[in-house]
């Protein structure tokens, strides 16, 4: 299935390319499965929020800007595109296709926008507002990528000297709309 897209704004003096967007689909199939769906996308999502955070969690001083080779991300700059990813995802919730590329903010920054753009996501999907693209789509594009970067970072702690302390992921009690433990 396609989506039909259609631009409706290109701003060269920032760093946000933004389309409209509908997707085709029968009403009745849409709504079928569509709660458990949305529940399994919030459960994604507070998966990245807690792997996230476990990757981010005392994190050495100086970690931001450390960089294993002079063509990979700093996580400082994996952090900011996650952020972008995250807030990106809101848009695409929203029936907008948007393309940020966010430069790095200082850590505890990009921290918070991790944890304020989690939080601003779930509490769309957590709502009955319409998600205007599949579910699978998220989920397959940058919810997916999302998570494939906090790996990265828990990578770059390792090579940093300084990996992360963490429980088996399959016993973690990880629950949409309770994002709190990310600092």
């Amino acid at each position: 299935m396609v989506g039909l897209w259609r631009r409706i704004r290109l701003d060269s003096a920032s760093n946000i390319r933004t389309w409209k967007f509908s997707w085709p689909t029968s009403r009745s199939r849409n709504r079928m499965h569509s709660d458990s769906k949305r529940e399994a996308l919030r459960h994604l999502l507070a998966t990245v929020a807690y792997r996230g955070a476990v990757a981010i969690a005392d994190a050495p001083e100086n970690f931001a800007e450390f960089r294993v080779h002079n063509e990979t991300r700093t996580p400082g700059e994996l952090l900011a595109h996650i952020g972008d990813l995250l807030e990106g995802s809101l848009y695409l919730c929203q029936g907008e296709l948007v393309y940020l590329t966010s430069s790095p903010l200082p850590w505890a920054e990009e921290v918070d926008r991790f944890s304020s753009a989690i939080k601003q996501l779930d509490s769309y999907l957590s709502s009955k507002s319409e998600i205007a693209c599949p579910v699978e789509k998220l989920i397959q594009g940058p919810i997916g990528d999302a998570l494939t970067h906090v790996g990265q970072i828990v990578m770059l702690r390792r090579i940093a000297g300084k990996p992360v302390q963490s429980g088996g992921y399959f016993e973690a009690e990880i629950v949409p709309g309770e994002s709190s433990r990310i600092r």
